[in-house]
């Protein structure tokens, strides 16, 4: 049985949307809607914006540094959210919030579409380790990408058609591989913030998608063999175990890598309501 029409947008603004990777806020969800458009996805964001996000988690003093490495990229995440999402938030709230919003299936397939080039891209390069610590990430137990060539398999047996990958997750494959060469610790964000944010925010989206527009139907992506908490706990320590040989400056370049990464996927989550 096919399933019923998605709802249908009309023109909605772009603004772009982030699921953190720190958690969700009390009302379960962790979604931030940003005022700063992301110009064609090149993503040429500056680097005295980039500073601040990493200083502000550096210079805290003793505090920063009874945190692990872990906890200082929740704490960067945390704080590009809104106040109303995080008492650690300082990004003002602009635009509608994700519960004026509805999703289209259409537009969810893209979506769908695109996050599988993204998890297929990073598995592939802790896959081929061509830094050795990359090996350390292979079957965690957070992998996508076989429960999404699942979803979208399901959803063409119900008569619709898959897309192809959009433009600007195409280029954003290329920068992660390109990225996960030339500078690992910049890689590390990206690979941190996708995985930890489709644990916590994703799923919760995952979960108002399936109401407004699946008939309840809960895909794969939202689902993982084994104990969640516990994969995680598992992927947390071993990239603690990463950075505990990383400089201040390695950190540093991590952590500034933060709003690129968000910019990323809010341009990918944008895709769900239009």
């Amino acid at each position: 049985m096919a399933l019923p029409a998605a709802a249908t947008l009309g023109s909605s603004p772009l603004v772009p949307i982030s699921v953190s990777a720190a958690g969700m806020n009390s009302s379960g969800m962790s979604v931030s809607f940003g005022a700063r458009s992301v110009p064609g996805i090149s993503l040429a964001i500056h680097s005295r914006r980039r500073r601040i996000v990493a200083v502000g988690a550096a210079a805290r003093g003793e505090e920063a540094a009874e945190k692990t490495f872990v906890e200082e990229m929740r704490a960067v995440a945390m704080r590009m959210h809104t106040k109303d999402q995080s008492s650690e938030g300082e990004k003002e709230q602009r635009g509608p919030s994700l519960n004026e919003l509805e999703p289209n299936l259409e537009a969810y397939l893209r979506f769908l579409v695109d996050s599988k080039l993204i998890f297929q891209t990073l598995e592939n390069i802790v896959d081929r380790a061509a830094v050795p610590w990359y090996g350390e990430f292979r079957n965690t137990g957070l992998e996508r990408s076989e429960a999404l060539k699942k979803d979208l398999k399901w959803l063409s047996e119900t008569g619709h058609t898959i897309p192809e990958p959009s433009a600007a997750d195409t280029r954003y494959a290329s920068y992660l591989e390109k990225l996960s060469e030339k500078d690992q610790h910049a890689f590390f964000c990206h690979y941190y913030n996708m995985y930890f944010g489709q644990s916590a925010g994703g799923r919760m989206i995952g979960k108002k998608i399936a109401d407004k527009i699946l008939n309840k139907k809960e895909l794969e992506f939202y689902k993982w063999e084994g104990t969640l908490s516990e994969l995680l706990q598992n992927v947390r320590e071993k990239l603690n175990q990463v950075a505990s040989s990383w400089t201040r400056e390695e950190k540093n370049r991590c952590l500034e890598e933060t709003e690129t990464s968000f910019a990323y996927s809010g341009e990918r989550l944008r895709k769900i309501f239009t």
